[in-house]
């Protein structure tokens, strides 16, 4: 790291800001948080302060019971100033609802902080912004050169088939219960999929979120109380893990499916019993986290997590300067 850049430290709990005595995602409770999104591996509770976007801090009122007092709400193209002369700007991020890159300014040098980030579109929040900077730190969750995600219309357009070939049975997708979930019923709205679409317990509160935040889902039911032969001929999300528990017994033969950037791997379909591997990743891919630190074009680019070593070897082979972060605390997801 230059020395230039003495304000901003990689620990392995998170990213310091020590002019400003504050974390970016950090993984324990800290006085000062500023999250990028409301993923449990970047969004924690216990905080003292916490710096997110509205969307965010609804989210994690949500799921981890972060209380208004403490919440500092910053809208997208925002900032806010923090000790120390430290300015942070929100930027969106294009991963999830809430979801921001943040743009971090101090001694006339530009950091940008991604968290996770996609480049597609995505009819549940804005699309990733690029933000020229000094350093720019990157994810490398899909960081391999296998993983080109596919057009999300062809595997939408791989389940609606699946479905009208099978009208007696229905096809049970398991997405992601933040984000995903939610890009999934969206697309297929987008697709013309008009029918009601059935919910796990635990999808409701968080698309219901979705709604209050102006996203059209379209109809909605729960799946609790219905009788097997009225979902035949229907779609039902549910968290990954209940793809194969006792729960989807009450289904009508339902065709697994399964909504991840990780249904690229093959042995990972087959380890869960995925019937039906839809590659939907809410990640950038190879070509995307490749093409994005070209269009950014930074000094030097940080990873913070993923598949750092063949990112640092892309940079290497295109003189860029790189380094790995040796972060905690961040974890493969359902994607």
């Amino acid at each position: 790291m230059a020395a230039d850049f003495a304000w901003i430290r990689p620990e392995p709990q998170g990213i310091y800001l020590p002019p400003a005595d504050a974390w970016i995602d950090p993984s324990r409770p800290v006085d000062t948080a500023l999250v990028t999104h409301g993923h449990a591996d970047h969004a924690r509770g216990g905080h003292g302060r916490t710096v997110a976007t509205p969307e965010t801090l609804a989210i994690m009122a949500l799921r981890y019971g972060v209380q208004p007092e403490g919440s500092e709400s910053v809208a997208y193209h925002e900032s806010v100033t923090l000790k120390g002369g430290v300015r942070a700007t929100y930027v969106p991020a294009g991963h999830v609802l809430g979801s921001a890159q943040i743009l971090l300014e101090h001694a006339g040098e530009r950091v940008v902080v991604t968290g996770d980030y996609k480049r597609r579109p995505d009819p549940t929040c804005p699309l990733f912004e690029p933000v020229p900077c000094d350093i720019f730190i990157t994810e490398a969750t899909f960081g391999l050169p296998v993983f080109r995600h596919p057009p999300i219309e062809d595997e939408i357009a791989k389940l609606l088939s699946a479905l009208a070939l099978h009208p007696e049975r229905c096809v049970l997708v398991g997405a992601y219960a933040l984000g995903k979930a939610q890009r999934l019923i969206a697309e297929l709205r987008r697709a013309g999929h008009d029918q009601p679409i059935y919910l796990h317990g635990a999808m409701e509160r968080m698309c219901r979120l979705y709604e209050e935040w102006g996203i059209d889902l379209g109809e909605l039911r729960a799946v609790a109380g219905v009788p097997k032969g009225a979902i035949a001929g229907h779609i039902v999300v549910c968290p990954p893990s209940a793809l194969n528990d006792r729960w989807s017994r009450r289904l009508p033969d339902p065709i697994t499916a399964m909504a991840s950037g990780w249904m690229r791997v093959r042995q990972r379909a087959v380890q869960r019993n995925v019937e039906l591997p839809l590659i939907i990743s809410d990640h950038a891919d190879w070509d995307e986290l490749t093409a994005t630190i070209a269009e950014v074009n930074p000094t030097e680019t940080w990873i913070t997590h993923g598949r750092e070593e063949a990112l640092l070897r892309w940079c290497e082979l295109h003189q860029r300067r790189a380094r790995a972060l040796a972060l905690v605390g961040y974890e493969d997801e359902d994607d």
